[in-house]
């Protein structure tokens, strides 16, 4: 076998792996949009309808006019763009101070942060709940928000400190010597640099604040404040009867804002990437 044949043998099979991964990911996407354009005997066709004949998307203006999912959605938003710069404006100093500076102790503060990271929501829910409920904070969106910036900032400032360390110091000391503070040459000089990451960064807080539910669900109370993740659970357990076509919809316009914040920051990142820091 020819080396040329092999090389092409290999980027088949590798176009092929990316095919079933895309697959597996995109499938239940279009089944939810599937069934969210169907109606009630639509859903229980035997075999099962691929696509309606007749795509129903008065369901869509249902969910928007009868239901809070524009409310749920609102609320969202509100907490991931709060938690996003609010991560970000702790958890980008710390990593800069981690990658930049040598100190006593630093090997057991990313060790700490590695282990804050690897804790599950679920396991502080319920000591959560009764804090709160002390302090009097529940249904309160500031301690919600702060519950989530606690969780988030571990892998903030560990995913940044990695990428923080492959930038060349030699952008530092051009900064100090054109007389930058820390602060200024921070904000100024690496951060404009490091904006591939900080768009990481920010399609992962966003997607795991987006997709939160045991925190709002065990900490709120007033359905008007429901994130779209627990009122979607509410909205399935508020009626008796088929909702399955209405789920699906509120389910597929949860999903929009993710998807818009994902296309956005993948092509600023692509961008960003072919502008090089230090040009020799």
């Amino acid at each position: 076998m020819s080396k040329r044949l092999k090389y092409n043998l290999g980027n088949a099979g590798l176009y092929i792996g990316y095919l079933i991964v895309f697959v597996f990911f995109a499938f239940p996407i279009f089944w939810v949009f599937s069934l969210s354009l169907k109606s009630v005997p639509e859903l229980f066709a035997t075999p099962p309808l691929w696509f309606s004949s007749n795509p129903h998307f008065e369901n869509y203006q249902f969910v928007m006019n009868q239901m809070s999912i524009p409310q749920y959605i609102g609320n969202s938003l509100k907490i991931v763009i709060l938690t996003i710069v609010l991560t970000l404006l702790i958890s980008l100093p710390a990593a800069y101070g981690l990658s930049r500076f040598q100190f006593r102790g630093k090997k057991y503060a990313m060790l700490s942060i590695l282990i804050f990271q690897m804790i599950s929501p679920v396991i502080i829910a319920i000591p959560l709940y009764r804090l709160f409920v002390e302090f009097g904070m529940i249904n309160n969106f500031a301690g919600l928000v702060a519950v989530y910036v606690a969780v988030e900032i571990p892998l903030c400032t560990w995913f940044m400190k990695g990428y923080l360390d492959t930038l060349p110091i030699e952008l530092d000391e051009a900064a100090i010597v054109d007389g930058c503070t820390r602060w200024s040459m921070l904000w100024k000089v690496l951060l404009p640099v490091a904006m591939p990451g900080v768009a990481s960064v920010t399609i992962l807080i966003a997607v795991a604040s987006w997709s939160q539910f045991v925190i709002p669900f065990i900490l709120l109370d007033a359905k008007d404040m429901f994130p779209v993740s627990v009122g979607l659970v509410n909205l399935k357990n508020s009626s008796d009867a088929i909702t399955t076509h209405y789920l699906a919809a509120a389910s597929f316009m949860g999903i929009i804002p993710v998807m818009i914040i994902f296309i956005l920051l993948q092509r600023f990142i692509v961008g960003a990437l072919t502008n090089g820091a230090v040009k020799g």
